[in-house]
């Protein structure tokens, strides 16, 4: 599979991931309404940001620069290799 590179096609991927979040989202909601739910789906959502920037920012950036990830696979390849030298 090639890299998307037409930005209109860029811009409809993370818009259709914007709306995955929040169908998804409003309907766990609506399952158990209750600001436990809310504040431990916020607190989810915000984990797995964070999560993500760490594994394709900072690697990348700080701890190895010379490193560049294809996606999450790509990540967990290389996060188990270090890990196995180590």
């Amino acid at each position: 599979m090639t890299d998307i590179k037409n930005p209109k096609l860029l811009w409809a991927k993370g818009l259709l991931f914007l709306l995955i979040g929040l169908v998804s989202s409003t309907l766990l909601f609506l399952e158990e309404p209750s600001l436990k739910v809310v504040f431990l789906l916020a607190l989810a959502i915000w984990g797995f940001c964070r999560a993500y920037y760490f594994a394709f920012y900072v690697i990348e950036h700080y701890a190895d620069p010379d490193y560049r990830f294809s996606g999450l696979i790509s990540f967990i390849r290389y996060a188990c290799r270090k890990r196995s030298r180590n």
